[in-house]
């Protein structure tokens, strides 16, 4: 496989090794109180993910700052970019890179549409709709699927 359609599948090994490496580090600066930020100190930040580019030159940091509203939420993403730089050089004594990466900072709303995704399951109508496939299914062999009225596959069903 060439490398431009290895790109096109995803991120290389070395891209998610080096994110992760990142990721450690930063949250451990984050932790410690390194950038001397007012909106940043005592706040509790999580840093979920850090995407490399595939030069290695540029990390984007996906955080979620806790108990804080989408206001709250814009203030650390600023202070974060404006803590920038000292968060990059504290990368750059911990981390082994040709190129300390330019570091850039993103909302990780994942856990809201995670959130926002268990409410929908949690609805009455849907989780009526989720008991009847799994009852569905239960009526039918282990490779059976069921379209429609039919069961396609090993069952012997057909509605």
């Amino acid at each position: 496989m060439s490398k431009r359609a290895q790109g096109a599948a995803g991120p290389s090994q070395r891209q998610l090794r080096v994110g992760e490496q990142i990721r450690q580090v930063l949250a451990e600066l984050l932790m410690r109180g390194e950038t001397h930020d007012p909106d940043l100190d005592g706040r509790p930040i999580t840093v979920s993910e850090v995407r490399m580019t595939p030069d290695l030159r540029t990390a984007t940091a996906y955080v979620s700052p806790l108990g804080l509203d989408s206001d709250g939420a814009d203030v650390v993403i600023k202070a974060l970019a404006r803590s920038a730089s000292t968060l990059q050089r504290g990368i750059g004594r911990q981390v082994s890179l040709k190129f300390t990466p330019r570091l850039l900072f993103r909302l990780d709303t994942g856990f809201d549409y995670a959130a926002h995704i268990d409410r929908l399951l949690a609805k009455p109508v849907i989780r009526r709709d989720l008991d009847d496939e799994d009852d569905a299914a239960g009526d039918h062999g282990a490779g059976d699927h069921v379209v429609g009225d039919h069961v396609v596959g090993d069952g012997d069903r057909e509605d």
